[in-house]
């Protein structure tokens, strides 16, 4: 099998059995998922001496209940990567068809339409249409590539991100391209899910796509869609999240804020922009650039940040029968601190702690906002380019 010789190439002999992974992991108080014995169950496993592991490594469902955070990864003192343990163990799970039925019809919806939703293809651009956009053509080079995401060009709250990062690239009169319909999903959360032959089938998609129209540069709404192109594609792709390059435009002077918003914000780090990939000052430089924000932290923050739950697969995939969500326990939290805001920079955070806000009640207490949407807040009455 493709998928265990992948698992086999990764040293499972440094791995002390500390157990910081599974102390570390923020579902396995509400969980099976025990990330210490899954390594060195997979170790028995795959050991030329052992004939049958010590358990039936191929039952164990709980190995979807993983939000691929990294949480165990970030915090393992031997760098032996139990996340892409759990990875590849899902691998072999997809190969015997052992996978739950949300998580199949999101890569179908993937396989067929190019979106974990299956919504059609032609309705990705549909966010846009009354809208200052400009389409990738054929014959003329696309500097910069706003990547949308499936999220954003799909779900309606999260379409808000997408418009509200637009007009604010129109009104800082930068020159940008999308690809409309074009667009297909990252496979950042199919990589996730073990997928790996649809993941190369998305990467010679939307490699050939960035050859086609001459692209240069990537802006990505999702830290997801980000770490895809920056770490699986196997190719020095130049790609930012939109909170570094809006970070990046602070620095050179040439965005700055006309409007105030007078809140107390707090900020929830993306498990994709944080832990994968240590960006942490970049979406805080831009929320206390804003005139009259007041910035607090959480308790829990930067790498010690808690999964909002939303990411490997999870946003298609509920543990069975699970009392609450991670992000509700987050919301309380930001409302503990004082927040009116709790800011964030990632659409499944968006989704999920919007979501979270409503089943504990506190929808006059606390407001999630995308810092897309705070940034378009402090430009809003400003009717001229300041860039």
């Amino acid at each position: 099998m493709e998928e265990l010789g992948a698992i086999k190439k990764l040293n499972f002999n440094v791995c002390m059995q500390c157990g910081k992974c599974t102390g570390s992991c923020p579902v396995f108080p509400k969980s099976k998922l025990n990330p210490r014995r899954l390594m060195l169950e997979t170790a028995y496993l795959i050991s030329p001496l052992t004939m049958h592991p010590p358990l039936n490594i191929y039952e164990k469902s709980e190995i979807w209940d993983c939000t691929t955070c990294s949480t165990c990864s970030y915090r393992c003192p031997r760098e032996v990567e139990p996340m892409d343990v759990i990875i590849g163990l899902r691998g072999l799970l997809l190969e015997q068809g052992r996978v739950p039925s949300t998580l199949g019809d999101a890569l179908e919806g993937v396989y067929k339409y190019g979106n974990p939703w299956g919504i059609s293809r032609s309705k990705r651009s549909d966010w846009a249409q009354d809208l200052k956009v400009k389409y990738v053509s054929e014959g003329e080079k696309a500097e910069l590539l706003y990547f949308v995401g499936c999220a954003a060009a799909y779900d309606s709250r999260a379409q808000e991100v997408a418009r509200a990062l637009v007009k604010n690239l129109n009104t800082l009169g930068i020159d940008f391209s999308i690809l409309g319909n074009k667009e297909t999903c990252c496979g950042n959360e199919v990589y996730s899910l073990g997928e790996k032959g649809l993941f190369e089938i998305l990467v010679e998609k939307n490699l050939s796509l960035l050859d086609q129209y001459g692209i240069n540069r990537i802006l990505t709404t999702s830290p997801h869609c980000f770490n895809a192109f920056k770490n699986k594609y196997g190719k020095d792709l130049a790609v930012q999240h939109y909170t570094q390059y809006f970070a990046d435009l602070i620095d050179k002077g040439k965005l700055k804020f006309p409007q105030r918003v007078e809140k107390v914000v707090t900020y929830q780090d993306p498990c994709f922009l944080g832990k994968h990939n240590d960006i942490y000052d970049e979406p805080r430089k831009i929320i206390e650039s804003i005139p009259g924000i007041k910035l607090v932290e959480l308790n829990l923050s930067r790498g010690r940040s808690v999964c909002c739950e939303g990411g490997g697969g999870r946003m298609w995939y509920d543990i069975p029968g699970e009392r609450g969500r991670l992000a509700e326990t987050r919301v309380k939290e930001a409302i503990d601190v004082g927040a009116d805001i709790l800011a964030v920079a990632c659409p499944f955070c968006l989704l999920t702690f919007d979501d979270a806000v409503k089943t504990t009640g506190n929808e006059d207490k606390i407001q999630v906002m995308d810092i897309m949407e705070l940034v378009a807040e402090a430009l809003l009455s400003s009717n001229e380019q300041v860039i």
